[in-house]
């Protein structure tokens, strides 16, 4: 059957082969950073509601997991924060219990977890992966661009909060924006951080892919080397590159090739391939991104967005 909520398995550059939840329309979210690779946040909010039908996304959870596929995570992530969906604790709870033997992941922006509810809601996933990209306020509102009613200081009390609580593991993410937040200054507020929130990881990711804003750069290996350093946990990580798509059974060559052929066509945005092919966005980009590191298709933008076009 055809998934509404469900895309994948995809690979992932820190959770290996993954089946993603989708709980929230695109692009519904508490903040509107300015690396997000979904694009422009279009509803930006902190109201929880039941986006999509619970009982709907377990019935499609039932659906793909009753033939046993083999994952490294079932994933919730997708267009937006997936915490703001009401109903992800439920889910959650009916994975765990229906189906044990897969591990949940939840990777979120972090902002809700000052909410003791919140809390509760993801005891049951095995790693929670939630972002810091800042703690200084005046950085924090340039790079994460949040509702108003959210400050830094309330994400990292949160994120303190959850670490009390959360006996699974949590991996914090910074995203490296150069120029804002790998200050001297910075830095020493998010090491800071970091000593208070004990995370079990800390991953520093860069832009892997356009944003929203266009100027932002990469940083080098030797300015991730000195930020690692600066952080003072041990062995922080550096967000590599995507695995190998090679042992994934989901992987689909006719996919591939009818996204290569629809962009040789006539250029793409995503939303012009998601309309064409009837997929994810998040499943897309994961075959958009081999046909780029293939040298196949490459990106422009233009007024309307990024587009895909073809080189080959």
């Amino acid at each position: 059957m055809g998934y509404q909520y469900l895309f994948g398995p995809v690979p992932s550059r820190r959770l290996g082969v993954s089946l993603g939840i989708d709980l929230v329309p695109h692009k519904t979210c508490s903040y509107n950073c300015i690396y997000c690779e979904c694009g422009k946040t279009t509803c930006l909010t902190t109201e929880r509601t039941e986006f999509y039908p619970t009982d709907a996304i377990i019935r499609e959870i039932d659906d793909y997991l009753s033939t046993g596929p083999q994952l490294d995570f079932i994933t919730f992530s997708g267009s937006g924060e997936p915490t703001l969906h009401s109903g992800i604790g439920r889910i959650a709870r009916h994975i765990r219990e229906t189906f044990p033997d897969y591990r949940m992941a939840l990777l979120t922006n972090g902002s809700l977890f000052n909410d003791p509810e919140v809390r509760a809601e993801a005891a049951d996933v095995h790693v929670i992966v939630p972002s810091l990209d800042a703690v200084s306020e005046s950085v924090f509102e340039k790079i994460d661009r949040p509702c108003a009613s959210i400050t830094a200081a309330d994400v990292v009390s949160g994120l303190v909060s959850l670490r009390k609580e959360f006996t699974g593991e949590i991996w914090l993410e910074i995203f490296i924006i150069p120029g804002l937040n790998d200050t001297d200054e910075e830095l020493l507020f998010l090491r800071d951080a970091i000593a208070e929130i004990r995370p079990d990881r800390v991953q520093l990711n860069a832009l892997d892919r356009p944003g929203i804003a266009d100027w932002i750069t990469v940083p080098t290996v030797e300015e991730m080397d000195r930020i690692a350093a600066s952080l003072g946990f041990p062995g922080v990580e550096v967000v590599e590159g995507l695995p190998s798509r090679s042992d994934i059974a989901s992987f689909s060559q006719d996919v591939r090739e009818s996204i290569l052929g629809t962009i040789r066509r006539r250029p793409c945005t995503m939303d012009d391939l998601g309309r064409i092919l009837g997929l994810h966005p998040n499943e897309i980009r994961k075959y958009t991104d081999t046909l780029i590191a293939d040298g196949q298709i490459g990106e422009k933008k233009e007024d309307r967005g990024t587009f895909f076009v073809a080189l080959s």
